[in-house]
Parts: C-alpha cells; structure tokens; sequence
C-alpha cells in the first residue's frame, strides 16, 4: 500500500480553495458581461432600426423590391444576433468582461486540474474514492468540457451559469464534506472503482450541464412568450442567448449521451456488487436511487423523441432528474444507511 504524501494533500487542498476563488471572479465577470451586453444590444438595434427605416422610405418612395427586402431582413426581437447553431454576429463578439472571464476561466481548470492530479498522487490513488473526491473531479470535469467546447463554440452566454455551479460544487467539497487524504476502506480498493465511479462522473458532470441548458431555457421560453405577447423584453441581453429549441436540443443530444454513461454505470455497478457481495442487485438505497435516475432519464428521451414532449414539460423532467442526482449525492449518502454507506465523507 502506498505511503501518502501528506504535503501533496495539503497543496492540492490549497490549489482547490484557489481555483473556487477564481471560479468566482470569473462567475462576476460573466454576469458583468450580460449585463454591458444589454447598452451593446441595445446600440446595434438602434443602428438596425435606423437602417430599417430608410429601406421603409424607399417602399414609400415606390421599390417594391425594397419592400420585399424590408421584410425578409431580421426584425426578430428574440435572439437576432445568434443563430440556431450557436453563431454570433461581428458585433457581439468583442466582449472584453467575457474575454477576461473565459481567460480566468482556463486559469481555474489549470490550477483545479492540478488539485484533483495532486490529490491523486498524494493518496496513491484516483481521486475519487469519497464525496469530496467526487464534486472536486466532477465539478473539474463540468469546466473542463465547457472550456474545451468554448474552443469551438461561443458559449460564453452558458458561462454565468455552468461557472456559477463549478463554483458552488467546489464549495459543497471544500466547505462541506472536507476530508483529509487518506487510504480507501477494503471494500473500494477494487479495479471497478476506476470503471464504475469514472463513467459516473462523467455522466454526473454532462447532466450537470444539461440542467444549466434547460434552467436557461426555460427562462428564455418565458422571454420569448412575452415578446410574442406584446409585453415586451424585460432582459434583452438574452438575445445573446440562442432561442429555447436550440438550448433544447443541445442539452437533449448531451442527456443522450450521458444516458448511455449512466447505464453503463448502472451495469458496472451491478457486476462490482456481484464481485464484492455476491448478488448482482440488493435493492440497496444507493442501488435503487441509480435505477431511478435512470427511469426518469429514460422517460426524458423517450418522451421526447416519440411522445411529443417539448419544449417547458421536456425542460421540467430533465431538470427533475439532476434533481434526482443530487438526491442521490447528498441526502442518500448522508442520511440512508446501506452497503455504500463508506463512500459517505
């Protein structure tokens, strides 16, 4: 058994706490960038309205041409500077506040990166093994996958949201369950531990930013059905955002691919059980709650993809299963005793 490097521990403690600290500055510099998005915005529109009007002045003037023109150019008040696929305009991209958030951003994957590396080497081990383990390597990953998409795709509109939970998941682990570095009890020193609670992770992480994508959704179904309505745009700056179908849609191929993640953990857990206690399913509290994930998640896809569910009622049953998830991390774990008890704190 390994020796463990108490000093490492205490480093990639420290570098936890730090990189939650910039996380946070980067949270205030992606909320500050919608908000002097709205002044841009608002600019852009005016110089749109100014440019409409002149084209209108020429249909007076006799150009049907002009008139057809006047018509089929954007006067959607939605998301006018985004389209379905998540590509912005010239104007809208020259955002400092996000420029600078994105930039704080890559530091704090770069120095949480290095605590969840750090504490691994430091226990001899993957740094999963407990529930701090676990949100400080899922919270790692949730930013890691946002920044590498933000390689491809300008989802800085997404940040103050997926960077808010990074934030607040690194807290739950420093704040809430601190636990030193240490050796894993017997019944998790098992090769399935690597298999099983990786893909978890990694599916734990995808649903977390599908439940950004739908809580924001839903938000901008609500914007979209008061602009229809003629009551106006309260919070412009979500023009920014693409409209409700596209965030639908993109979180509903993501929750697709994090449901095949879950069954396959679901299945490795079962042959891990079978290993360690000789029985493939015991209706163990931990057990049961990862088969009900997996119903409602299942529900989710098939709803939508045979039954017609769309847009709020597929948002809502996304949103109840991370729901589910978190049941399952916190209030499973700490209050319901059973086999997984020891994977507690």
């Amino acid at each position: 058994m390994p020796t463990i490097n108490v000093v490492l521990g205490q480093y990639s403690d420290l570098f936890m706490l730090l990189s939650a600290a910039v996380y946070a500055v980067a949270f205030i510099a992606y909320a500050w960038d919608l908000v002097k998005s709205s002044k841009l915005i608002q600019a852009i529109d005016s110089a749109a309205l100014t440019a409409e009007a002149k084209e209108l002045a020429l249909v007076s003037a006799g150009s049907a041409d002009g008139a057809g023109s006047a018509r089929g150019k954007g006067d959607d008040k939605i998301n006018p500077h985004v389209d379905e696929k998540m590509n912005y305009i010239a104007q809208t991209t020259n955002r400092g506040a996000a420029k600078a958030a994105v930039a704080l951003t890559w530091l704090g994957v770069a120095m949480h990166g290095f605590a969840v590396v750090s504490r691994g080497i430091a226990a001899g081990r993957v740094p999963w093994g407990n529930m701090y383990e676990f949100l400080s390597t899922g919270s790692f990953v949730v930013a890691f996958v946002f920044v590498i998409v933000l390689l491809k795709k300008d989802l800085r509109f997404m940040g103050t949201f997926v960077i808010g939970m990074v934030t607040l998941m690194l807290c739950g682990a420093t704040m809430g369950f601190p636990t030193p570095v240490a050796h894993l009890v017997p019944a998790l020193q098992s090769p399935w531990l690597i298999i099983h609670v990786s893909i978890a992770v990694l599916a734990s992480s995808l649903f977390t930013l599908t439940f950004a994508m739908n809580v924001l959704q839903l938000i901008q179904n609500e914007r979209q059905t008061r602009i229809v309505a003629g009551k106006g745009d309260l919070a412009p700056f979500l023009r920014l955002v693409p409209s409700a179908a596209a965030l639908e849609n993109f979180a509903y191929r993501i929750n697709a691919v994090a449901f095949v993640m879950w069954t396959f953990t679901l299945m490795a857990g079962a042959v891990w059980a079978e290993a360690a206690w000789g029985r493939y399913w015991g209706w163990d509290t931990k057990e049961v709650w990862t088969f009900v994930i997996w119903v409602v998640y299942a529900g989710y896809l098939h709803a939508r993809a045979t039954g017609g569910w769309t847009g709020a009622r597929s948002a809502w049953l996304s949103i109840i299963g991370y729901l589910c998830v978190i049941f399952n991390f916190t209030v499973v774990n700490l209050y319901f005793n059973g086999l997984h008890s020891y994977a507690g704190v």
